[in-house]
């Protein structure tokens, strides 16, 4: 009696995970298969929605806001995949652990994060 299993993960990145997952659910009697994943991104830096993003930053903290690219935002290339033109960012809240049992979120940074995302979208310019 064989189940069908597809995964979708981050197989490329982490081949000793994939396999001990593979390896579990064959045992279990499961067909395992592993799907691409999620597309990836490559953030714009002359992005008009950066501009604002950094232009609101400096605004309501005072100081110049640290952009930089690190491996997260994976919706970011879901959206791209669907709309290539589309002009975004990613940011959010500090997180610590990410997608662990011990992934936790800093809670002070969401209030900081939830007014600098309300100033981005009060300062977007009109569609021309």
């Amino acid at each position: 009696m064989s189940s069908a299993l597809k995964l979708v993960s981050g197989a490329r990145y982490y081949p000793h995970a994939t396999n001990t997952v593979r390896a579990v659910f064959r045992l279990a009697g499961a067909d395992v298969t592993f799907g691409e994943g999620y597309p990836g991104w490559k953030p714009n830096p002359h992005s008009a929605i950066l501009e604002v993003a950094v232009e609101s930053y400096k605004r309501l903290f005072g100081v110049d806001a640290k952009v930089k690219a690190i491996h997260a935002g994976l919706e970011c290339g879901l959206f791209l995949d669907k709309y290539p033109t589309l002009d975004m960012i990613s940011f959010g809240p500090t997180l610590t652990g990410v997608h662990s049992p011990d992934e936790r979120m800093l809670i002070p940074t969401v209030e900081k994060f939830w007014k600098h995302l309300l100033d981005i979208l009060a300062h977007v310019p009109a569609k021309k």
